[in-house]
C-alpha cells in the first residue's frame, strides 16, 4: 500500500502532462483554423489593393448564332466578361453561377468567354451547361489583352469604359459580387 501511495503523484503528474499537452494541440488547431478563415476569407476583402481603373483594350468576338460583341458599343453599360475553357474544374463550378445571374439580371450584359479552345469545341460545351451569350477568343487575343491567364477570371467593364476589377479563380459568391459590381461601376 504504501509502495502505491508513493507511486499514485508520480502517475497523476503523467496525466496532467498529456492533459496540459493535449490542451496545448487544441489551442494550435484551433489557431490554425483562424487564421486560415482570416487569410482566405476575411483578409482578401480589407486589405486588397485597390484596383486602379484602366482603360479597357477594343474588343470584338464572334458569338455563338452569330453576330459579334463589340465592347465599344456597350459604352454606357456595366460590362462583365468572365473568361472560362472547357477543360477548367474551377469553371465548371462557376458557369451554373454565372448563368443563374445571367437569368436573374437579363439587362445585364454577362459576356462568357471560351479562351484558346476552337469555337466547336466552345459550342458543344456551352450547349451542353445550357450557357447564354457565349463568345469565342479562340487565339487568347482578348484574354491576352486583359492579362487573363488563370481560369476563370472574371473582368468588370464600367460604364466610363475602363478596366474597374478583375476577380481571378472560383468564388462562390460570385452573384453578390457581381451585383454590388453593376450598381457600383
Amino acid at each position: 500500500m504504501r509502495a502505491l501511495r508513493r507511486k499514485l503523484p508520480v502517475l497523476l503528474e503523467g496525466q496532467r502532462v498529456n492533459r496540459r499537452f493535449a490542451r496545448i494541440v487544441d489551442l494550435a488547431a484551433i489557431a490554425l483554423i483562424a487564421l486560415a478563415a482570416w487569410k482566405f476569407l476575411v483578409a482578401p476583402h480589407f486589405f486588397a489593393p485597390r484596383f486602379v481603373p484602366i482603360p479597357a483594350p477594343a474588343l470584338t468576338l464572334p458569338l455563338e448564332g452569330g453576330g459579334t460583341f463589340d465592347l465599344a458599343k456597350a459604352r454606357g453599360k456595366v460590362v462583365f466578361l468572365d473568361f472560362w475553357a472547357s477543360w477548367c474544374e474551377p469553371c465548371k463550378m462557376s458557369i451554373p453561377l454565372i448563368e443563374q445571374y445571367k437569368a436573374a439580371h437579363p439587362q445585364a450584359l454577362v459576356y462568357s468567354v471560351d479562351a484558346g479552345e476552337t469555337e466547336s469545341v466552345a459550342a458543344r460545351y456551352a450547349q451542353r451547361a445550357k450557357m447564354r451569350r457565349v463568345a469565342f477568343d479562340p487565339n487568347m487575343k482578348a484574354a491576352d489583352a486583359f492579362g487573363v491567364d488563370v481560369f476563370p477570371t472574371m473582368i468588370v467593364i464600367g460604364r466610363d469604359g475602363k478596366e474597374h476589377a478583375k476577380w481571378i479563380g472560383f468564388n462562390p459568391l460570385i452573384e453578390h459580387d457581381m451585383a454590388h459590381a453593376a450598381g457600383e461601376f
